[in-house]
């Protein structure tokens, strides 16, 4: 394969999220040109019309996605319940694949899907790739140079309003969609991606009153009863490879004026990360002896919302014949840390992890977005 030559790519998935993917994409102002976006796809098939209209794409089914042999890598934005049995079916194809998060619902599943990626030799990658932003990159920059010493702590933290969101997202009541599962994933994927792999974890996990009842008065189904099937309180307890402990903190039965934190404690200073789930997030430093945290300068690039990013690093990774920096085995460790929680919540338990991975290589500083062109960022994945 030519360096310039594009990688052909298709979306399976036609919901909320996917608009991002696709502007991304998609057309002149496209962040990414290693990718040749072509088609996408939906249960829905008006779903599929409307999206493929729009960004000037074609719609297949998910059997011509998989006997189509210049499409390389498939983009599954499908609800976390469908990432099993989609995921499998394009591995079997042969096809190299990007999900949204999580690798799937249960544990043994993520486990099957990483195994089968590696028996067929194919990438298998998985958001959240705000990891790569400028603003987790930062502070991974900070750390390796020693800012704050030797890392000895860590703490994430988020809350939120679920309650409120299952009116207007119901996927949050399933199975992946919880707090921990469907949020805390961004705040683990961010530590594992500074601190490296988890090696021990223990804590609690509920779902507090799973027999609910719509309540806004304006939506039709307002007084019918549902189930929620995903946790809202997650807390525990995390050990690394390195040495450093960890504690978390999700909580979905809160107010929605969410308070992200994601905090280093070091030696020599503390580091306040900012909020994983945004790619260009806040970076403050106190150092040893100061008075005040000092809002660091972000000198990567991907402040903006790069949705995408892993799929673009993944295309480059193939060319380049590397491993992707947002890669199946780090997800895999995020997703056992998080059942980990679980499971020690159940039995009573410390959690031994079984997976690790290296982590992935940082992405260099200095580069600037520039529309419509072969941008400076995006060198950065070459």
């Amino acid at each position: 394969m030519r360096k310039e030559e594009k990688i052909k790519a298709a979306i399976v998935g036609c919901g909320m999220i996917s608009d991002i993917y696709m502007q991304n994409l998609t057309g002149p102002q496209a962040r990414f040109q290693v990718i040749d976006l072509v088609a996408c796809c939906d249960m829905r098939l008006e779903a599929a019309q409307s999206k493929a209209e729009k960004y000037g794409i074609k719609v297949m089914t998910l059997e011509e996605i998989c006997a189509d042999t210049e499409i390389q890598i498939v983009i599954n934005l499908t609800t976390p319940g469908a990432h099993y049995p989609v995921i499998k079916q394009l591995l079997n194809a042969g096809k190299n694949v990007y999900t949204e998060k999580i690798l799937s619902v249960h544990l043994k599943e993520a486990e099957e899907l990483v195994a089968l990626a590696t028996e067929k030799n194919l990438y298998l990658g998985a958001a959240p790739d705000t990891f790569l932003g400028s603003g987790i990159q930062t502070a991974r920059q900070l750390v390796d140079a020693g800012l704050i010493g030797e890392v000895t702590s860590c703490h994430a933290s988020v809350n939120r309003d679920y309650n409120l969101m299952a009116e207007k997202v119901p996927f949050v009541t399933k199975l992946g969609g919880g707090i921990g599962f469907d949020v805390g994933i961004y705040y683990m994927t961010a530590l594992l991606s500074i601190l490296g792999p988890v090696k021990t974890v223990s804590g609690f996990m509920k779902t507090n009153k799973p027999n609910r009842k719509h309540f806004l008065l304006k939506n039709d189904n307002f007084g019918e009863e549902y189930q929620v099937e995903s946790e809202n309180v997650m807390v525990g307890s995390m050990l690394f490879e390195s040495g450093v402990a960890g504690t978390i903190h999700f909580n979905s039965e809160s107010i929605m004026n969410e308070q992200a934190q994601l905090i280093l404690y070091g030696t020599q200073g503390i580091l306040f990360v900012g909020n994983p789930d945004q790619f260009g997030a806040e970076v403050k430093l106190l150092r040893n002896g100061e008075t005040e945290a000092i809002v660091v300068p972000q000198n990567h690039g991907y402040s903006e919302n790069s949705r995408g990013l892993g799929v673009a690093e993944m295309a480059w990774s193939i060319k380049a014949g590397r491993k992707n920096r947002a890669n199946k085995d780090m997800a895999l460790n995020a997703l056992e840390a998080l059942h980990g929680i679980a499971i020690s919540s159940e039995n009573g338990t410390h959690y031994e992890l079984k997976s690790t991975f290296e982590r992935p290589a940082a992405l260099p500083q200095g580069y600037v977005y520039k529309p419509g062109v072969h941008s400076d960022e995006e060198v950065a994945l070459v």
